[in-house]
């Protein structure tokens, strides 16, 4: 399905999506360099703990217990049923003998209140280490993510596309990586997960407007050479039925996994419902913009190319 009768002028609103992204960038960037992210034990080592119990409990009460023991970091919420409990409390030691008197701690305590009536499930403990180095496995995982993109996009297109396209990947970490920070969401491992499937799915978004953009871009000979930024709009046009059914239909799903899907799930479904929006904007304001900004040295003689070769546009 594909919108072939409206022309849309989306470039003409091009200073206003710069204004737009340049404040939500620099609004991310202020946030994280001074409030930080708010990262869970997957990333700065603590221990988790599983308990299941006779009848529902009630967080705030076990809450209430473990901080009258020096726990109230530590995070609770339900796990599978109602009956099910996860406790995670941070570590500040990489000593072995230091969690094990923390795990101690957590069981001591809850059992004096809850006796025979709960069972404990699950034991996992992450040194602060092992942590540290997950971190910084994770920030390796997203650049060489965005290299591999920029090789794929180089070999595929030109390297004038690849390099828009991972701006613009950039431009949809950042901003969602501040909206984490400013909202104090936990950034976990599966919120890591979910930033580089944001990453997959923001690419498949703009590669689809850059291969509109391509074949648009031959003009057979005799016919009236539009302007690039012509060319651009009259692309984003014709995919943007597309764009909106994916972007639509995924949204509702994250929506439902977000709202439904409990406190386990709901790091990943928020990453992906920011992620989701922010992408699809950026491969319409960001991505092509650049391409608007860079045709008099780039994007012309790529034209002239495929003037000669209209055997390369596939």
């Amino acid at each position: 399905m594909r919108l072939r009768f409206y022309y849309i002028p989306f470039m003409r609103l091009r200073t206003y999506a710069v204004a737009v992204s340049a404040i939500l960038v620099a609004i991310a960037l202020i946030s994280m360099g001074t409030r930080g992210l708010n990262f869970g034990i997957d990333f700065t080592g603590g221990a988790l703990v599983q308990l299941e119990f006779q009848q529902p409990p009630v967080i705030e009460e076990i809450r209430s217990h473990l901080s009258a023991v020096g726990l109230g970091d530590s995070t609770i919420q339900h796990f599978g049923s109602d009956r099910e409990i996860l406790v995670r409390a941070p570590i500040i030691s990489d000593e072995s003998a230091a969690a094990m008197e923390l795990i101690s701690l957590i069981r001591e305590t809850l059992s004096a209140q809850y006796g025979d009536q709960m069972d404990v499930l699950r034991i996992e403990t992450v040194g602060p280490r092992v942590g540290g180095e997950l971190r910084e496995q994770g920030t390796y995982a997203i650049l060489y993510a965005l290299l591999a993109i920029v090789a794929y996009i180089w070999w595929r297109y030109e390297l004038n596309f690849g390099v828009a396209a991972v701006i613009a990947l950039v431009h949809d970490v950042v901003i969602t990586l501040g909206i984490f920070s400013l909202a104090g969401v936990t950034f976990s491992l599966p919120v890591l997960a979910a930033i580089l499937t944001v990453i997959g799915y923001s690419l498949n978004d703009t590669i689809v407007v850059f291969d509109r953009i391509r074949e648009n871009l031959y003009i057979p000979e005799g016919k009236e050479k539009p302007s690039i930024i012509s060319i651009i709009n009259t692309s984003i046009t014709e995919t943007l039925s597309r764009t909106i059914l994916t972007s639509g239909t995924t949204l509702i799903v994250v929506a439902v996994l977000y709202f439904f899907g409990g406190e386990v799930i709901n790091g990943f479904a928020f990453t992906l419902l920011v992620g989701i929006i922010v992408g699809t904007y950026s491969s319409i304001f960001v991505a092509s913009l650049l391409l608007v900004y860079w045709r008099p040295r780039y994007i012309e003689p790529h034209l002239k190319k495929l003037q000669e070769k209209p055997e390369e546009v596939v």
